[in-house]
């Protein structure tokens, strides 16, 4: 079966204003967590004002909301769940993406009418298991990031049409099987698998030998050591063609904990990567430096493709650090749209930058453009050379239209940040 539907783009938002920045800049879909029952306990998370709010604005823009509620539960976790699924299908969620069996079971009695999409965490690898949750109630499975287009190929072939495949194209990768992770739970006290993973493939590690306990031995590449299990991030972006012909609907952008610039960077490249290759393939063909060049310009580390052409070998991995390459710098949004007689805009200032600057205007539709700063204003009108204090609210001269929410970004000396 060869689904006929366009793609789906899916896109993270960890708040609401990074919902907006993933919608104005070319998501069909978000996913978000409310404060409980999904797998980011850090992220800021939506209560359910908030996401009331955030599911309001994306519909009135023709973009669906999924919730996330995707633990692995414990009995007390059951506790107020059915009553908060009611809750999330009332304020207009369009699907639960969940992964427990009994959490699933909840959802299917408390919101009989809702649409569940199963989470990768579910360990989705094979068509039998995806059969099986359609016959269960689920419509969409988030199939294992273990699979190889092949196999997804065969997914899609052996299940009804109108069950969807969603798949992880872009952002980084854990190294436990499909995320589930009890390394975390073990090293701190903290249970990936209930939301608050502490990281630990992103450690140095040494090793001890029992006959020689407190003496570390480095596990050496070279002098700077070596992060054992620190994957490079996923990137998709030039292998569009092969994730249609594998059967894949929805692309899934990872990065709920991401920034704002990094969502409304990467979302819009895929935006524009996916809209070309429908409309044009061979415009697509053409542009695909371009694509890549636009999401390398938010942090990342070391692109790989994964499982979708083969088991990875020792290349899928970054030994000597846990650095981010970051060769650009989110310096401001702007807040209210240019006014064509004063050529003033007013920005949200997020890093420093000065009069005589070139910075790259990130606009929501279209591609960006650079400029050089020729006037900055403070909140008083005063003339100043430079924008050096957090989130201040500044006028800034723009040669061309601006809208609200188009990000600025410039070069940054240095290319990488701790991670």
């Amino acid at each position: 079966m060869e689904n006929q539907k366009k793609f789906e783009l899916l896109a993270p938002a960890g708040d609401l204003e990074k919902l907006k920045i993933a919608v104005l800049y070319g998501a069909d879909a978000v996913y978000i967590g409310g404060e409980a029952y999904g797998l980011r306990a850090k992220a800021k998370n939506f209560d359910l004002d908030t996401m009331a709010e955030g599911i309001q604005f994306a519909h009135d823009h023709g973009v669906k909301v999924y919730v996330t509620a995707n633990i692995f539960a414990h009995n007390p976790d059951f506790e107020g769940m059915a009553e908060y699924f009611q809750a999330v299908e009332k304020i207009g969620a369009d699907a639960l993406i969940i992964s427990d069996l009994g959490v699933f079971s909840v959802a299917r009695e408390a919101v009989p009418n809702m649409e569940i999409h199963v989470s990768t965490q579910a360990n989705n690898t094979n068509y039998k298991s995806a059969q099986m949750w359609y016959r269960l109630g689920a419509r969409r499975v988030v199939i294992a990031r273990e699979l190889s287009m092949g196999e997804i190929r065969q997914i899609r072939d052996s299940i009804p049409e109108d069950m969807e495949i969603e798949a992880f194209v872009h952002g980084a990768m854990c190294i436990s099987y499909s995320g589930r992770c009890l390394l975390s739970n073990y090293l701190s006290g903290r249970d990936a698998n209930k939301g608050a993973c502490a990281h630990p493939c992103r450690w140095k590690y040494h090793l001890v030998e029992e006959t020689r306990p407190g003496e570390y031995m480095p596990i050496e590449e070279n002098e700077r050591g070596t992060y054992i299990y620190n994957s490079k991030d996923l990137c998709m972006i030039e292998h569009i063609p092969d994730l249609f012909q594998a059967g894949i609907y929805s692309l899934k952008i990872e990065g709920r904990m991401k920034t704002p610039f990094y969502v409304g960077t990467v979302v819009k490249a895929y935006r524009q990567a996916i809209d070309d290759y429908l409309t044009d393939p061979k415009r697509y063909e053409q542009r695909l430096p371009y694509y890549l060049e636009e999401v390398s310009k938010a942090s990342h580390r070391e692109y790989t493709t994964a499982f979708y052409y083969g088991k990875p070998d020792g290349n899928q991995q970054v030994y000597t650090n846990n650095s981010y390459i970051r060769e650009y710098d989110f310096i401001g949004m702007v807040q209210e749209d240019w006014d064509e007689k004063t050529g003033f805009a007013v920005v949200e200032q997020r890093n420093k930058f000065s009069v005589g600057e070139e910075i790259e205007v990130i606009p929501a539709k279209g591609d960006s453009f650079a400029m050089v700063v020729t006037q900055i204003q403070n909140e008083t009108g005063e003339n100043v050379d430079s924008a050096p204090h957090p989130q201040e609210i500044l006028r800034v001269k723009f040669d061309r239209p601006v809208k609200k929410f188009d990000m600025l970004r410039k070069m940054m000396g240095n290319a990488e940040e701790k991670a």
